[in-house]
């Protein structure tokens, strides 16, 4: 504090005490407006010998303040708080993503990514919309809790245990508070587990009534099923499987969860082939402990669309996992979307003379090219086939320790279905059998699937497969050959009235042989 001792103010606040005086009490001085007001003592009172007059340096110092400093140490603020953020997160760690909006805006609907009855975890939590699912999410947990004769508080300290690393698999900061997210992870668990046993043990025998709203296998079961398998809507598969560890008495259980999200999830498989009865057989003596059934071997899934993507996967190309940066060259560019064309289409290999036929397997991605006939499994495409395929796209296309399998089959057709006759032709050779309305509504399907994808062809397992399709389209031979089996030898009179064609030239061609060799050689 700096004190201001002068003879002159003295005089000044003698003058400035009378005219107080003269004034009155009851009309308040307004200061100037860019001036310091002064306050005085009570008039009443004996001045003081001395006046001081505080002077704040730290007031001083903020008028100095310029606002590019201000601006500057704001800056400074948000590098430290991105630098915080940097430390305290594991990316390597996340597995359940946010659909990026690339993807989400293709042809502006973004059902196939966002949940129409259920919400489950925490990106979706809370909806107004999806608030009518809870109170049924409550009722199976009561369920659990009264055919095992558990506490609740069994549940919740054992989801407490691994709270931080369950936040971990989630992109983004999670708002829900740590009660929150707990409560949420034991509702939605248990309520997620109780529809994969029903699926496999059946509803009645786990206490529900057969005309239960959501736990009886119903028309909303379709759509509870197609909502389940969204990567936004997913739990950690560690959390499954700690909440039926408890229920079934065994905290160290793996495998088993993964295998009745597959039970689950089977009307959503694209091949058509239902789960046989020997491995349902298998399931239920799984739950019942007396033999361990895990037909994904030692594989770990994050979640139940990653065991989903596994297990079409199963026994499939086994790739090497994406990297961040490779070393340029020409067989490894920049992903580019005027690269994507692998093969032409149905119609265009058709007048080259390649042939389709139906190839019997239970793996739709197992294709193969063989002189000049390409054989393709059955693919069953429903309502649901859609959000189905996105959400593995957008998973393959957001984690980086998957192969691009699915993306790269979906791309391949493609490129194969530009129109509806190409789907009519795939559908009378019994290779693709759709719900859907029309052969157009297929065509569309699979036209706007990979619009944004970023895409590279040389990492993709039908590469091969697309370079020996196209050698053998550029071959001329081969479109010829392809046009006069078409145009003459595609039905039984075609070729009847080839051969005779052929006959007649041949005798005209003799007749005209015979007469020029008769005019110059009468006498022969």
């Amino acid at each position: 504090m700096v004190a201001v001792f002068t003879k002159d103010l003295l005089s000044w606040y003698l003058i400035t005490l009378k005219l107080k005086e003269t004034i009155g009490p009851g009309n308040p001085s307004c200061p100037t407006s860019g001036t310091r007001s002064i306050e005085f003592p009570d008039p009443e009172q004996k001045p003081p010998e001395s006046l001081q007059i505080p002077i704040n340096e730290d007031d001083e110092e903020e008028e100095e303040k310029s606002p590019d400093s201000e601006w500057v140490i704001c800056i400074k603020e948000k590098l430290d708080q991105a630098r915080q953020d940097d430390a305290a997160s594991s990316w390597a760690k996340i597995s359940i993503y946010k659909i990026p909006h690339y993807l989400r805006d293709i042809g502006g609907d973004d059902k196939a990514f966002v949940p129409q009855i259920v919400s489950l975890g925490p990106y979706h939590h809370g909806k107004r919309r999806l608030r009518q699912m809870d109170r049924h999410k409550w009722r199976s947990l009561q369920h659990v809790l009264k055919r095992t004769n558990h506490d609740i508080k069994l549940y919740l300290d054992s989801m407490k245990e691994i709270e931080e690393r369950a936040r971990s698999c989630y992109e983004g900061p999670i708002s829900l508070s740590s009660n929150e997210f707990v409560e949420m992870l034991v509702l939605d668990g248990c309520f997620v587990l109780e529809l994969f046993r029903g699926a496999t043990e059946g509803f009645k025998n786990l206490g529900y009534s057969r005309n239960d709203p959501i736990f009886a296998m119903r028309g909303s079961m379709h759509s509870i099923q197609r909502d389940m398998i969204m990567l936004e809507n997913q739990l950690p598969l560690f959390v499954l499987d700690r909440l039926l560890g408890i229920q079934l008495g065994d905290p160290n259980l793996k495998g088993l969860v993964a295998n009745l999200a597959l039970r689950f999830f089977d009307p959503l498989m694209p091949t058509g082939e239902p789960v046989t009865e020997s491995e349902i057989s298998k399931l239920e003596s799984s739950l019942q402990g007396n033999i361990p059934f895990d037909p994904l071997g030692d594989q770990d899934g994050l979640h139940c669309l990653d065991v989903f993507r596994r297990s079409l996967l199963r026994t499939g190309p086994q790739r090497s996992p994406k990297v961040w940066i490779k070393r340029w060259s020409h067989s490894h560019r920049v992903a580019d979307k005027r690269r994507q064309q692998l093969i032409h289409c149905v119609t265009e290999l058709k007048e080259a003379g390649i042939k389709f036929r139906k190839r019997k397997t239970d793996r739709f991605w197992d294709i193969n090219f063989k002189n000049g006939i390409l054989r393709m499994p059955r693919l069953l495409i429903h309502d649901g086939t859609k959000s189905l395929f996105s959400n593995l796209i957008a998973f393959e296309q957001s984690h980086l320790d998957c192969s691009n399998d699915i993306t790269s089959y979906v791309i391949f057709m493609d490129n194969l279905i530009n129109s509806p006759a190409d789907v009519g032709y795939l559908h009378y050779c019994g290779i693709i059998e759709h719900w859907l309305g029309s052969d157009a509504e297929v065509a569309v399907l699979f036209n706007r699937l990979c619009q944004e994808v970023v895409f590279d062809i040389n990492n993709s397992y039908l590469s091969p497969l697309s370079v020996a399709l196209n050698r053998y389209y550029d071959h001329r031979w081969n479109t010829w050959r392809a046009s006069l089996k078409h145009n003459y030898f595609s039905n039984p009179w075609a070729i009847i009235s080839f051969v005779a064609a052929v006959v007649l030239l041949l005798l005209t061609f003799a007749q005209t042989y015979y007469t020029i060799y008769g005019y110059y050689r009468p006498g022969s």
